[in-house]
């Protein structure tokens, strides 16, 4: 009987942790990933949230992983609105699609909840994150930032953690800065793994 534990991250994982998310993320919006860096990076931003960072354990091999940082939506009101948002979640390819996102995913809400944060807002595809109660950030009268009015904003998503929260506030959400990565870092750091190929293939987001 496999046994399978949420836990937090600790600094011996990192390394396993970043190539979990490598492996996550590989071709997937784009040839090769950024999203193993941008983790690398976001630990040790002050808008990183340790007391958040976990990962998903199987038989002593990591299978999952999420992060949450800090963030603030700017209201049209003049407030800064304390948020969260979390990414990148990984789940390993051979578990994909197998519940285990959805369980990682509930137990971070869970204990994110616990702490008093209000909202998490942040990219995702609506077809799953769905299940796990997000809805589209308009619907809560929060805009993407940088984002011209009209434009696609399907991906940008929300979740009260406080019912109510975010109820009579319209506003510009702020992505931390850790989240924007340099490609030549991107590759520097790339080359500390095994290499693999990258492909361009159907559904990329990004060349």
């Amino acid at each position: 009987m496999e046994k399978t534990i949420i836990r937090l991250e600790t600094r011996e994982d990192h390394r396993e942790t970043e190539a979990l998310i490598r492996e996550s993320f590989w071709n997937v919006y784009r040839p090769g990933c950024s999203e193993h860096y941008v983790m690398h990076v976001l630990r040790d931003d002050p808008a990183f949230i340790p007391e958040l960072d976990f990962v998903m354990e199987q038989d002593g091999k990591l299978i999952g992983q999420n992060m949450f940082m800090r963030t603030v939506i700017i209201a049209d009101d003049g407030r800064e609105v304390p948020v969260l948002t979390m990414g990148p979640i990984g789940i390993a390819p051979e578990k994909k699609r197998q519940g285990y996102g959805r369980r990682l995913l509930d137990f971070c809400l869970e204990k994110a909840a616990a702490m008093g944060f209000g909202a998490v807002l942040f990219e995702g595809n609506i077809r799953f994150y769905s299940h796990c109660g997000f809805d589209y950030a308009r619907k809560f009268g929060i805009r993407y930032h940088d984002l011209p009015e009209g434009a696609d904003d399907s991906f940008f998503l929300c979740r009260e953690l406080i019912p109510g929260y975010l109820s009579g506030i319209t506003g510009v959400y702020q992505t931390p800065a850790g989240y924007y990565v340099d490609d030549a870092d991107v590759e520097a750091f790339d080359r500390q793994f095994p290499p693999k190929e990258k492909l361009k293939l159907p559904g990329q987001l990004f060349d």
